[in-house]
């Protein structure tokens, strides 16, 4: 077993970010990846040995090392791929040098870090001769970036041969500043639950469709239209704003560890949820995106002199119920400019975790072993 070392830690680590594997939207270049699988072998020699590995599109890895119980299954998840290193980079984004006692390098953080220490985890655990007692599945993902096909095709896999999960573990949380001021410990160990949901629609200013009477002239052009409806969408508060389950979980843990009076609020949710939906908007845009959801245009085209103009609104769902209302609400706002509405590529919502079963309460007791100053909080 290695000692603690973080010199030999981060001289492996830099192995694998010297890999550039740069995702691409619609090509692979497998160089890179395939430098990245031998640098696997290269690091992990026992997982290989140990693992049953498979291969999902073109370089989506799933490891499977059996355990003792043949029907329980635990996942640990990352990717290996990176958005390209444009720009100017102050260190070679590549190289993973250390500074100031950090580490620089395209995919330190995005998720390669998180990929080696599993495998590190494993190769350790593996050279003691420890067998798991639950099927043990390591995946890694090389189009994460580009919401690609590689995960998915796994979950496929998953799905026809009905492997389930005790627990799955991918990126989301960290011990960080927690949500709220006032919590006396300093710092939390945030956990991740959910994702919120991503689901892109198009929307269409036309001088053709949709814009009431045909036979009467059009006031406005379509991209003068089009500025109009975003702008109220944007200045509205037009969707709905509710304190669902995961936000009140993530209070709810978080209570004991505060000052009066925050403690008092958050220990008596269904007294102060009122105000506090009230005051949660106003605090920053990320506050607000936990307990309603958030709409943004990413992309718009068309001018003045066009006869059509589109843009692509991008929605960030919290719950999947409140989004039915708020789509409906979405599209009557979009009547009243003349805009006409298409669904786009992404269409993607998963419910939240459940904490009440041992998957959670395993993670839990782990962390707070490591990190006892450290209170966990899920948060959605």
């Amino acid at each position: 077993m290695a000692d603690f070392n973080k010199d030999y830690y981060v001289t492996r680590l830099r192995k694998m970010i010297e890999c550039e594997t740069v995702s691409k939207k619609d090509s692979f270049t497998p160089d890179e990846f395939m430098r990245l699988r031998s640098v696997m072998k290269e690091l992990f020699p026992l997982v290989h040995e140990k693992a049953e590995i498979m291969y999902f599109s073109d370089d989506c890895w799933v490891y499977k090392i059996e355990g003792t119980e043949k029907n329980d299954n635990i996942l640990l998840m990352s990717h290996h791929d990176v958005v390209e290193a444009e720009g100017e980079w102050k260190y070679p984004p590549f190289s993973c040098e250390e500074h100031d006692g950090k580490l620089w390098g395209r995919g330190v953080f995005d998720t390669k870090t998180s990929l080696f220490a599993f495998f590190q985890a494993a190769e350790e655990l593996l050279s003691t001769g420890f067998e798991p007692s639950y099927n043990l599945w390591l995946a890694s993902s090389h189009n994460e970036e580009r919401f690609g096909d590689g995960i998915p095709k796994a979950v496929e896999y998953f799905k026809e041969n009905n492997i389930n999960f005790t627990l799955v573990l991918d990126e989301g949380g960290a011990i960080t500043e927690p949500p709220v001021d006032g919590v006396k410990c300093g710092k939390c160990a945030m956990v991740g639950i959910h994702e919120k949901g991503r689901f892109t629609v198009i929307c269409e200013a036309s001088d053709t469709a949709g814009y009431g009477d045909m036979t009467k002239p059009r006031k406005k052009n379509p991209v003068e239209r089009m500025t109009a409806f975003i702008n109220d969408v944007q200045t509205s508060d037009i969707f709905t704003v509710r304190i669902n389950d995961p936000v009140k979980d993530m209070f709810t843990y978080i209570a004991p560890h505060l000052g009066f009076p925050l403690s008092l609020v958050f220990k008596n949710l269904k007294l102060f949820s009122p105000l506090i939906v009230k005051i949660m908007p106003k605090l920053n845009p990320l506050a607000k995106g936990l307990i309603s959801t958030t709409c943004s245009f990413t992309k718009i085209e068309g001018s003045s002199a066009s006869k059509k103009c589109t843009a692509t609104a991008y929605f960030q769902p919290v719950d999947s119920g409140d989004f039915q209302k708020d789509k409906e609400i979405f599209r009557n706002k979009a009547r009243e400019h003349g805009i006409i509405l298409r669904e786009g590529e992404l269409d993607e919502y998963h419910d939240s975790a459940d904490i009440t079963g041992k998957g959670f309460s395993y993670t839990k007791k782990c962390i707070e072993e490591i990190f006892p100053d450290c209170p966990v909080v899920p948060y959605p």
